[in-house]
């Protein structure tokens, strides 16, 4: 591991406090129907919740995803090539990431995460994996252009970006990532890199309810770790008790939709602004869109990026993609 704590990027207050997360909260708690955006789910807290929820046998995303890596490797093998940089958009999955490291025998790995602590732990723990391979650690918001270490600059680069967390964005934050991503890997700089993205698809509604509305309340805990992150981070005084776990599928939005909702009248501060949500009231906490083939190709080709190849689980329930930085054009 050659940078044991990181490059640290994210933009803090003389408290501490991550800005964004500050503004982003503030921002949603305002606005009529109150939200925050997914990605501050994942404190340390939040990190290893997700890390349990993909071990759930609701869960198939996780299982999907893996039974496409372990059955492709030739294949991602072959039309990725090797001596890349391995630049993940979050931190390194410990099943998922291996799996890609091992078939492709890349030059370098970065993983980008906005949890300083958890990313730490899990560059590590990869570093100890394969001890051979140069582990760059960044921890930085990764919604915008990333500055990558100095020892990455001059390698070809293949972005992962596994488990459908494309999904969790409304369509025009997910082309802004997408664009983001391409000017992190140098697509404007006259290299041609790579993306691997992990898109889940449209399915049985049963079943995708039940992926984020576990029997044994571990998304549930999840959602509710957000109020515990706000209380802590931002002098929140939100009544986790009055907040309980909820799942909506919106089918026109072809999403699954987590909320939290307040069983009672509350009242509550956050950084000094005072707020208030009547029973029945929601904070809309999660969007995850599922995709077609066609919608996922346009979003990606939106965001600058061209689809060469898709994969598909045995079920056909989850979808990983290898596209190419698209050249930039004024024309169609």
């Amino acid at each position: 591991m050659s940078n044991d704590t990181g490059i640290a990027l994210v933009d803090r207050d003389e408290d501490g406090v991550d800005r964004a997360f500050r503004a982003d909260v503030l921002k949603g708690l305002r606005q009529r129907q109150k939200a925050v955006p997914a990605r501050w789910f994942y404190d340390d807290e939040g990190s290893r919740l997700f890390e349990a929820i993909t071990g759930l046998d609701e869960y198939y995303p996780t299982r999907a995803e893996t039974e496409i890596l372990e059955a492709r490797g030739e294949e991602f093998a072959k039309l990725i090539g090797p001596d890349r940089a391995v630049v993940e958009f979050g931190s390194g999955s410990s099943v998922k990431t291996p799996l890609l490291l091992r078939a492709i025998d890349p030059a370098a790995y970065v993983p980008l995460d906005i949890s300083g602590d958890f990313l730490r732990e899990s560059a590590a723990g990869l570093a100890e994996k394969f001890p051979g391979l140069p582990v760059h650690p960044v921890e930085a918001d990764f919604m915008r252009r990333v500055a990558l270490p100095e020892e990455i600059e001059p390698l070809k680069k293949l972005g992962f970006f596994p488990g459908s967390t494309i999904g969790n964005m409304v369509p025009r934050t997910a082309v802004d990532l997408l664009r983001s991503m391409r000017a992190t890997l140098g697509a404007d700089e006259g290299e041609s890199p790579l993306l691997l993205i992990g898109m889940d698809l449209i399915k049985d509604r049963a079943m995708l309810e039940a992926a984020y509305d576990d029997a044994e309340g571990v998304t549930a805990a999840f959602n509710r770790n957000l109020a515990t992150r706000i209380n802590r981070e931002l002098d929140g005084t939100i009544p986790e008790d009055a907040l309980e776990h909820r799942v909506v599928w919106n089918d026109a939005m072809a999403r699954i939709e987590m909320h939290l909702a307040a069983t009672r009248d509350i009242a509550f501060e956050v950084s000094g602004e005072r707020f208030a949500m009547r029973k029945g009231e929601t904070i809309h906490t999660e969007n995850s869109h599922k995709f077609t083939r066609r919608s996922a190709n346009l979003l990606l080709l939106a965001g600058g990026w061209t689809p060469e190849k898709r994969w598909l689980d045995a079920d056909n329930r989850f979808s990983l993609t290898l596209a190419r930085a698209t050249e930039q054009r004024e024309a169609p």
